[in-house]
């Protein structure tokens, strides 16, 4: 049976969700974060030399990389669901937010993260000014302005229908629900952008969706 190495608030409960989609059975190994650090577990490395999560395991294939377990799954599991047809404008703009989701968006949503981590570090008392300086002016020189850059570009490309391919639900709109809610949970970047928090409503009121919450356990990114 297929199975998930998931770990806990991460990337992997989007492919929960996008089994749970397209109903395919499934089981869950779970691994949880070290709670100092918010490191993945030494034992993933045994699944994937990396250690990171989500990877999967099917019919004898390891599969790592959010993007590329989601073109296996819709590929293996789909039926011609949830991906638009090969050869077709819309395959190519769903294959783009594919890749989008990861390489473009997401690194400025890290980089505020470590900000983040970096101002409220215990260190001595005389080097805090200074970090917390480096640490400011990271966000506000690059950070916060590539944020709302992506951001408001993400809502003009949901604007016209409510979702990033076309007038239907894909799996695009799977691989894109993490960086979205990353930005909510992160400082509440997108509480004036009414296209994708109209977009996290719908796919949060899914029933695949709290189906895999259901599976998946705690998942701290919509708290």
């Amino acid at each position: 049976m297929l199975t998930v190495h998931h770990l806990n608030n991460s990337r992997s409960q989007r492919v929960l969700w996008l089994l749970e989609e397209l109903d395919v059975p499934y089981e869950i190994k779970r691994y949880e974060r070290d709670p100092k650090t918010m490191l993945a577990p030494p034992e993933l490395r045994a699944i994937h030399p990396l250690g990171k999560s989500p990877v999967i395991t099917d019919d004898g294939l390891t599969i790592a990389e959010s993007g590329a377990i989601i073109e296996y799954l819709v590929e293996r599991y789909g039926q011609g669901r949830l991906a638009p047809a090969t050869g077709t404008p819309e395959r190519l703009r769903y294959t783009y937010w594919l890749h989008y989701a990861e390489g473009s968006v997401m690194p400025p949503l890290l980089l505020k993260l470590v900000a983040l981590r970096i101002a409220g570090a215990p260190m001595p008392f005389f080097a805090k000014p200074i970090a917390r300086k480096i640490a400011s002016t990271l966000q506000s020189s690059f950070v916060d302005p590539q944020i709302k850059l992506h951001l408001g570009y993400i809502n003009d490309a949901l604007t016209p229908t409510g979702w990033l391919v076309g007038n239907e639900f894909s799996a695009a709109d799977v691989q894109m629900s993490f960086p979205l809610e990353a930005a909510t949970a992160r400082g509440g970047v997108v509480t004036r952008i009414d296209a994708i928090n109209g977009f996290l409503e719908r796919i949060h009121a899914r029933p695949a969706y709290q189906r895999a919450l259901e599976r998946g356990g705690k998942y701290e990114l919509l708290s």
